[in-house]
């Protein structure tokens, strides 16, 4: 027997009676992989039925139509379908391409797959996510924002048991923004542990090619903006829809100016510089800083933790309110600082976040890192929140659910409370 075959049905017997056990509530005679059981605990939070269907309400075609359209992954579709689609063809498995809710938006591979795929509802339009279908390597994968391989009983719903898939997430490289998920999927014999490397070497290659393609698209907007920026006093930047800089005058340069989720031309208070006017630019912004920046500070701030795939800090100053996304880690640091309104020293808050109050040099380059968006909010000596802001919190329904791949001791205790 060769060595997958093998592996998979090693796999297959193993995955099988730890389900079986875990859905009764017995100890499990051996745990299953920890992004697994990671995922098996929230699906049975969430009331998925291990004996439902997969079926799903599809999407009309004109609505898939529309998220194509408005989705980046399809400029870089033939690249997917080039490193995917031939191996899936000949492997006995179909490629998947899913939008961040976890929809269906292409699918393509061995004709035979798909018939079969169509009997579980695999299809152009429906739903994956681990709320509507369990622990699927889509749904998984979106849940944990990591690759991530599936295999028979692995999967939550029995139906699924005749199936393998792996998957890994595709971000924006512009802003980090988790664009959707390539899939592929097939029956269990076809398991091969080699696929899920696949499958994130492809997804890699595609955010290379839209970074490219948005390099290429910054030196179409500097070579607009630099002419104009050396007419104009005072300090300005061009920058593109994403914040990213292609020119500036009279300060010093950045990497990223953090924009507000919506942005038009006029007056807009932006975190990092205060006051600025706004006005369009041919595939960007200019952007020039006014007098008296700092006369309008922030005076409201809410740490949205409630989704572990959107962790958000939103800004309300008194000329508009912004979005900034945040990292785990960031997202920790503020969680931290929103809980003790005093101040934290870097020893306190490498106590916090890594159990080790030695580890001051990692905090101190984190907190840097967070005052380039944040400026105005958050005050050092100690670390925190500045006078006068208004802090909420919005945690997850669930304790279990507070930033669930964080191991920083002040959030493993936060989740242990009732």
């Amino acid at each position: 027997m060769r060595l997958a075959a093998r592996e998979s049905v090693r796999a297959t017997r193993l995955a099988h009676r730890a389900r079986e056990a875990r859905m009764v509530g017995e100890r499990m005679p051996v745990a299953p992989r920890a992004e697994i059981g990671a995922s098996w605990d929230r699906v049975l939070r969430s009331g998925v039925d291990p004996e439902q269907t997969t079926h799903s309400r599809l999407l009309e075609l004109e609505e898939i139509e529309h998220r194509r359209r408005g989705s980046a992954l399809g400029e870089v579709m033939p690249l997917l379908s080039e490193g995917l689609v031939s191996i899936a063809d000949a492997s006995q498995q179909i490629m998947v391409v899913t939008d961040a809710e976890g929809r269906v938006l292409w699918r393509q591979g061995n004709t035979g797959v798909l018939r079969r795929a169509d009997e579980i509802c695999l299809a152009e339009g429906a739903a994956w996510s681990e709320e509507s279908t369990g622990t699927n390597a889509i749904g998984t994968a979106l849940a944990a924002r990591a690759p991530v391989q599936v295999h028979s009983a692995e999967h939550i719903v029995r139906s699924l048991h005749g199936w393998t898939c792996a998957a890994a997430p595709v971000r924006d490289p512009r802003d980090g923004r988790l664009m959707g998920i390539v899939d592929i999927s097939g029956p269990a014999s076809t398991f091969h542990p080699a696929m899920l490397a696949l499958v994130g070497s492809v997804a890699r290659l595609a955010e290379s090619e839209m970074r490219a393609r948005h390099l290429e698209s910054i030196d179409r907007l500097r070579s607009v903006a630099a002419p104009m920026l050396c007419r104009l006093g005072g300090r300005a930047l061009a920058v593109d829809g994403h914040g990213w800089l292609a020119a500036v005058t009279g300060m010093a340069p950045v990497d990223r100016l953090p924009l507000p989720k919506t942005l038009g031309p006029g007056r807009v208070w932006l975190p990092s510089l205060g006051t600025c006017r706004v006005e369009p630019l041919p595939g960007g912004w200019l952007v020039q800083v006014a007098d008296g920046t700092m006369d309008s500070p922030p005076r409201r701030v809410v740490l949205d933790l409630s989704r572990p795939r959107g962790l958000a800090v939103n800004v309300v100053s008194p000329v508009g309110t912004w979005t900034q996304r945040l990292s785990p880690r960031h997202a920790e640091l503020l969680y931290v600082l929103a809980l003790h309104r005093e101040g934290r020293t870097a020893s306190e808050l490498a106590q916090d976040i890594f159990g080790d109050p030695t580890r001051t040099v990692t905090v101190r380059a984190e907190i840097s890192r967070l005052r380039r968006h944040l400026a105005q909010v958050l005050a050092h000596r100690p670390y925190r929140f500045g006078e006068g802001v208004e802090v909420e919190v919005i945690r997850p329904e669930h304790p279990g659910d507070l930033l669930p791949r964080s191991k920083a001791p002040v959030v493993v205790a936060a989740r242990g409370m009732p």
